[in-house]
């Protein structure tokens, strides 16, 4: 708060300047220096709300790593990794890992997205801090982007550690290296895509039982809804992380796992936004 007023005052001095008030200044000279100051006004206010944002990214990490559940999520994660590493790779003796990644994004997300995302929102609703989350001067943009960024440093985390299986591969053949990394590209998207969805879910319960079955029975129809009608093709998931997987990145289904994203983002939005306003 003392570095916004001191911003404030320098501004106000810069307009209080004797500069200012000779009649030799010219419309040009007036204008840049206009500008200028608007610019530093904007700055201002970007760096405070990259601030509020940081903050709820912090909140979130510390409610991840001070608790048991982000090391359970990273811990089942590996599990999944290390099971599809033998199963695609070891007693194959493929040096592919894109299957790797497909399979663990296929079975793992359903498992792991609802455990990170059930209590984002239900959890603040049920212990009664939704309130404080509401009254706060943060905008809802930023409270959930936040949360949502938070999920996935978690996710991020694991597939750091994943690299492990690329320099075991290594030792046996030439894994490509490309691949690995354009299928952990669609991994982080996918893994947006979903958490999205939970975080959806979370904010229409205060039960995080219940937000956490939505999310689940949502990725499980996801799997299927294209046996039911072409129409819901955009909510097949796994279908948009096929071709990253196998070492192509796709700009049609990046864009649709980011529109995807932002619509379910929004939607958390609206609903947030709404209890604020009744609140």
């Amino acid at each position: 708060m003392l570095d916004f007023l001191n911003n404030i005052k320098y501004i106000v001095q810069k307009f209080s300047d004797e500069n200012f008030a000779h009649e030799q200044i010219n419309g040009k000279l007036k204008r840049k220096i206009k500008i200028m100051l608007i610019l530093r006004l904007s700055d201002l206010f970007k760096e405070r709300n990259d601030n509020k944002m940081k903050a709820i990214l912090k909140k979130e990490l510390k409610s991840y790593f001070l608790s048991p559940i982000g090391y359970v999520v990273i811990g089942i994660f590996l599990l999944c990794f290390s099971v599809f590493f033998y199963l695609t790779v070891l007693s194959s003796g493929s040096v592919d890992l894109g299957a790797l990644y497909y399979y663990t994004a296929l079975y793992g997300l359903i498992i792991i997205v609802p455990i990170l995302t059930m209590r984002m929102f239900a959890e603040e609703r049920k212990n009664g801090t939704e309130q404080l989350l509401l009254t706060s001067p943060t905008s809802m943009f930023q409270v959930v982007i936040g949360k949502l960024m938070a999920a996935l440093c978690v996710i991020i985390i694991t597939l750091l550690v994943s690299f492990l299986f690329y320099f075991i591969v290594s030792f046996f053949g030439e894994p490509s290296i490309f691949q690995v990394l354009t299928a952990i590209l669609g991994f982080i998207l996918i893994s947006i895509a979903s958490l999205s969805v939970g975080m959806f879910a979370s904010s229409l319960t205060e039960n995080q039982i219940i937000a956490g079955i939505i999310t689940v029975a949502f990725l499980i129809i996801s799997l299927f809804v294209t046996d039911i009608s072409s129409i819901f093709s955009g909510f097949a998931l796994i279908n948009f992380y096929t071709s990253f997987a196998q070492g192509v990145i796709s700009f049609e289904n990046m864009i649709s796992l980011i529109l995807f994203s932002i619509l379910f983002i929004g939607l958390t939005i609206i609903v947030m936004q709404r209890r604020k306003l009744v609140k």
